[in-house]
């Protein structure tokens, strides 16, 4: 595993301790103020910086507990891309999850938690394997479908208190990310030293031919 991806990796692992360490203390401490300040309130406009804070706060422990596996499976695997294609498409997820939810949301309604993200990375991973056609994206690919292909189903309408909006532009973003982010250069392989397309002894004519 290349530095990149171990930093990548470790950075998803970080993201998800914030995440713990937050809401350990806006539960027990502040009485959800944190979600009040740091989440996305729909047609606010001055709350719309929260599209970047709002993926860290979570409504409660469950809320947390039902999103930390899914977020760091499909964090991690989205981190074997590297660090920077991870952060660039973490961002895109984000916005766009994030200005869905802003839009589209009952006025005034209060939205946070990290399942914006976890669809984007699932959009991202199904349609990587499309675009990179590498046999280690296709396998991830396979592997985020056969776990993780039933939330597909979440970015349709659901009960009271689901946002369904994270879930649908989280995973548009995350098609988004795998589209426009760079495909990552193909490995080219090198003759070995002192050898060309005509052998050790040059083309034709060449002397020592």
């Amino acid at each position: 595993m290349t530095k990149s991806r171990i930093s990548a990796v470790l950075t998803v692992a970080v993201f998800a301790a914030a995440m713990w360490i937050l809401e350990i203390v806006d539960f027990f401490l502040l009485g959800g103020l944190l979600d009040r300040q740091f989440g996305i309130h729909a047609w606010v406009a001055d709350n719309l910086w929260t599209v970047f804070t709002a993926p860290f706060m979570h409504a409660n422990l469950a809320h947390l507990t039902a999103n930390t596996v899914p977020f760091l499976v499909l964090g991690s695997l989205v981190a074997f891309s590297g660090l920077g294609r991870f952060l660039w498409a973490s961002l895109i997820i984000a916005v766009v999850s994030g200005i869905g939810v802003w839009l589209l949301s009952v006025p005034y309604s209060l939205t946070v938690g990290a399942s914006g993200l976890i669809f984007g990375y699932f959009g991202y991973l199904v349609l990587r394997g499309f675009v990179e056609r590498k046999t280690i994206d296709i396998v991830i690919m396979i592997c985020t479908v056969l776990f993780y292909g039933g939330l597909i189903f979440g970015v349709l309408p659901q009960g009271q208190g689901i946002s369904w909006q994270a879930h649908l532009f989280g995973f548009l973003g995350g098609l988004l990310a795998a589209y426009i982010l760079p495909t990552r250069p193909k490995r080219q392989q090198l003759p070995p030293p002192g050898y060309g397309p005509y052998g050790p002894y040059g083309p034709p004519g060449y002397p020592g031919y």
